[in-house]
């Protein structure tokens, strides 16, 4: 679950500000972020310009935009950017023998983070992004995760109320842990129109030195033509080439 920004501190109102855009959004009006923030609209102005000084937010016609200032502090999150550098070559490998969408995400609290999405022309309309962030229980790649976690951790989730996203979505935590369980023995988890209406997809985590599950990689393709079962094992492949890099760059240390 995403955290939640403390609003007694300066800091705190200033990360309010950033997370108050969405995915979509290219611009916001100073209106709209006081009306989404709930702060005073004397504060999202000191601060909006506080962040534009530090090239976090640039000024636009028609409001404030995020600036590239952010990207770049993004591509310092180290545990990030050393997990995509070695992946990326078992990701392009899967996306050449597969043609489909291709994810490598991490778990953040009860959710899944993407690190890296490919898709060529024919990727599917799928609701992913990198840097994006949607519930373990419905995707794949959270199944995976999940799956392989700490049993606290599965207690809690499965305690939790589960969101439903679409008609398909696994709510019943029994049907989810029966999931969870067949992911175990077979090594890798299924979606089929959990997160999103039309499409599929097939994931196995990659696990690091102590067999601590570090990410999952994914293939994910529309129901109208993409069979998921015909990819396990490839998709079980990248993950377990991953995996054996990150182990030897652990052993190395």
């Amino acid at each position: 679950m995403a955290a939640t920004a403390d609003l007694d501190t300066v800091l705190g109102k200033a990360v309010t500000i950033l997370r108050a855009f969405r995915p979509d959004d290219l611009v916001l009006s100073l209106a709209e972020l006081v009306r989404r923030t709930g702060l005073h609209k004397a504060t999202v102005h000191r601060l909006a310009g506080e962040l534009v000084a530090n090239r976090l937010l640039d000024r636009v016609d028609g409001g404030y935009r995020l600036s590239g200032g952010l990207f770049e502090l993004g591509m310092l999150a180290s545990l990030e950017r050393s997990l995509l550098e070695m992946a990326m070559p078992f990701l392009q490998d899967l996306y050449e023998r597969t043609h489909e969408t291709v994810h490598l995400g991490v778990r953040d609290g009860h959710d899944v983070v993407y690190v890296a999405k490919i898709g060529g022309h024919r990727q599917a309309a799928s609701p992913s992004r990198t840097g994006g962030r949607i519930p373990l229980h419905c995707s794949a790649i959270g199944k995976a995760l999940l799956a392989n976690a700490d049993p606290d951790l599965q207690r809690e989730v499965l305690a939790a109320p589960l969101v439903r996203r679409t008609p398909h979505t696994v709510v019943a935590p029994g049907i989810l842990r029966a999931q969870l369980t067949k992911a175990v023995e077979t090594g890798v988890a299924f979606e089929r129109e959990e997160s999103a209406l039309g499409i599929t997809c097939v994931a196995a985590p990659v696990f690091g030195l102590d067999r601590e599950p570090v990410a999952a990689i994914s293939v994910t393709g529309p129901t109208s033509r993409f069979r998921p079962e015909t990819q396990v094992t490839a998709v079980r492949a990248a993950a377990a080439g991953l995996g054996s890099t990150i182990a030897r760059r652990d052993r190395m240390r």
